[in-house]
């Protein structure tokens, strides 16, 4: 990580913006009361989101964090357009990432959300902007990046083949990200949020918590299945914290970073959600019962 020591200003920071930005839609900036607020799941889940968003901007980071993106802004349009799409509202069962990957939501605006997954199995569209600040090896070309993000070829292509069309796995399920920033160093490496500075790491997610038990609240899921070990504590510690009735369990996580993943996640992650009873849920309603 020699690159991440580039000489800086010892006292740089990177900080998200004006605290007094408006609370609005980042595509076209609706005052919240007419996404619909009082109204259907999805438009109180984006609520959540922007409300989250707003309080994001006022963090600040310093290194090794260099560039810090932030899909829910950027790539408003393609997320909301997934959210409009697949949040239900009487789902069952809530994934929750970490945040977002370089190739993934990134890109997307979509968790997990490897492009050809995106755009062939989910049929999202929309269009991507780019964050204000990019670095030269990690540009945003949305659903046109021809790389792809790994984890989220595997946990969409896990849930491509178990189901068959994307209305069967969301009867019961939906994915959603703890964290919407992805951070990198002056390298381009993507930093996940346990390897930021104490202080601003705790700040980041102590916001992350409190918007996870409102969308948990709004979805009203009974099970929340953290992807990867860090997204199931984090999830357990913050929704039993804020008093929220739901079963935490965990799946591990696809990253070609975990060596037992790139062994066969798929048959893990089989063999996990057999025991956890999704497996049955999901498999009933691909078979055509009525789950």
């Amino acid at each position: 990580m020699s690159d991440d020591k580039e000489s800086v200003e010892e006292t740089a920071e990177l900080n998200f913006g004006d605290d007094r930005s408006p609370l609005c839609d980042p595509k076209g900036c609706y005052p919240v009361s007419l996404l619909g607020g009082n109204g259907t799941p999805s438009a109180r889940f984006l609520q959540a989101e922007l409300e989250l968003n707003t309080h994001l901007r006022r963090l600040s980071f310093s290194e090794p964090v260099r560039y810090i993106y932030n899909p829910l802004e950027y790539a408003w349009d393609t997320h909301r357009s997934y959210v409009d799409q697949y949040c239900r509202g009487d789902q069952k069962v809530l994934f929750l990432g970490m945040n977002p990957g370089p190739f993934g939501m990134a890109q997307t605006g979509v968790p997990f959300g490897e492009v050809k997954s995106v755009v062939d199995w989910l049929k999202i569209t929309g269009e991507v902007g780019r964050p204000p600040n990019e670095h030269p090896k990690r540009r945003i070309t949305g659903l046109a990046c021809t790389q792809s993000e790994v984890s989220g070829a595997r946990f969409w292509g896990f849930f491509r083949k178990l189901c068959g069309e994307p209305v069967q796995f969301f009867q019961h399920c939906f994915v959603h990200n703890l964290c919407p920033l992805i951070f990198m160093s002056a390298s381009g490496k993507n930093l996940t949020p346990p390897e930021l500075l104490a202080a601003e790491r705790d700040a980041l997610l102590k916001l992350c918590d409190i918007a996870l038990c409102q969308v948990v609240k709004v979805l009203g899921v009974s099970m929340v299945i953290g992807v990867g070990r860090v997204a199931e504590q984090r999830a357990r510690r913050a929704l039993a914290a804020d008093g929220v009735d739901v079963r935490v369990e965990g799946i591990m996580h696809p990253s070609p970073r975990n060596p037992q993943a790139n062994k066969g996640w798929a048959e893990v992650a089989k063999a996990r959600l057999s025991e956890l009873g999704v497996m049955s849920l999901l498999s009933s309603v691909a078979d055509g019962g009525s789950g």
